[in-house]
């Protein structure tokens, strides 16, 4: 059995799904603090199978020790963590608080529990402004952000952990900029408040809800001005995930979960107008604190080691994120 913690947020509910689907059993922690209780019944709707959940915060240890006092666990996949480069950078204690006490709460209870398979849920903004195509075997200069610094610093503590209990299988994995939605229509990107995150902000400015995107610059050294980002769909996101569980073997294994290809924020906004037939207006303002040029991945290890490569297009991302968008509104 596998505890998905976050497993009703965006990344963690289209894991949990493809966990099921591939016969996996799972139990999902979540304390819904940017996801929806409604969202484990939409993969339950999806997968046909009941799933376990538990509404814990996962920093609350003895209430998290009770899951695995309760189940018998073969792993973990720890998504549940604030992940909004801005607000890190507006305040970091939040971050440093949540983030690093939840890994070290998971980290040791797989210790105690003999529990050896570790899959964590990382960032390209570990890689801070080293030159992309980014590998796996850069230095990590996460200072640019909070948020990535405390990836950094859950990764530092995991590759300790490895050393002090050499039978732990961990298994880092630096992902890049999920969107999309699952291809059902049913689950996507739905945020608490105003969206952090880009795709979604654009799906609420075609259905109306909000009046226009900001652009967070339009001077970067990119060939737009804009930002360049390596979007990935999440449900290829999700099957690397698995593909990483089923992979594992003693140690730390890191790998990057991108296309291995970058695409502009502009571009991403004409590809999403195209495909849908949708004009979305736009304002350019300052640039955003934290935020690079250029990041996107080399992903030939996860290729080579893992056997999975991202299949999904951009255009394939502004369809289905809107679909998911459209079913959202005809429920209001």
């Amino acid at each position: 059995m596998i505890l998905v913690t976050g497993g009703a947020g965006y990344i963690g509910s289209h894991t949990a799904i493809s966990l099921v689907e591939l016969g996996h059993s799972i139990i999902i922690a979540d304390d819904f603090s940017n996801s929806k209780p409604e969202t484990v019944e939409v993969v339950q709707k999806i997968t046909g199978k009941s799933v376990a959940t538990h509404r814990i915060d996962v920093t609350d240890r003895d209430a998290l020790e009770r899951i695995f006092q309760n189940h018998q666990l073969e792993g973990v996949i720890h998504f549940a963590g604030y992940k909004a480069v801005g607000e890190s950078v507006i305040d970091p204690i939040k971050y440093y608080k949540n983030n690093i006490i939840s890994t070290l709460n998971i980290a040791d209870l797989c210790v105690k529990y003999n529990v050896l398979k570790f899959v964590f849920s990382s960032s390209a903004t570990v890689y801070g402004d080293n030159a992309s195509p980014l590998t796996e075997n850069m230095m990590l200069l996460p200072t640019t952000n909070p948020y990535g610094e405390t990836k950094a610093m859950c990764e530092r503590i995991l590759h300790d952990i490895s050393i002090a209990n050499p039978q732990m299988q961990i298994s880092l994995l630096r992902y890049f900029n999920p969107v999309g939605a699952h291809e059902s229509g049913l689950i996507g990107e739905n945020p608490n408040g105003i969206p952090n995150n880009l795709m979604p902000y654009i799906t609420q400015v075609a259905s109306g809800t909000l009046k226009k995107l900001s652009i967070f610059g339009n001077d970067y050294p990119t060939i737009d001005g804009t930002g360049v980002r390596d979007f990935i769909h999440v449900e290829d996101l999700a099957k690397g995930h698995v593909a990483a569980l089923e992979h594992l073997s003693e140690g730390v294994h890191i790998h990057n979960l991108g296309t291995g290809k970058g695409t502009s924020v502009l571009q991403l906004v004409k590809a999403f107008e195209k495909v849908n037939q949708i004009e979305i207006p736009y304002e350019i303002v300052e640039r955003r604190p934290g935020d690079l040029a250029k990041c996107y991945a080399d992903v030939s290890k996860a290729e080579r080691e893992l056997g999975w490569k991202a299949e999904k297009t951009i255009e394939d991302m502004c369809r289905d994120a809107w679909n998911f968008e459209k079913n959202l509104k005809s429920k209001m």
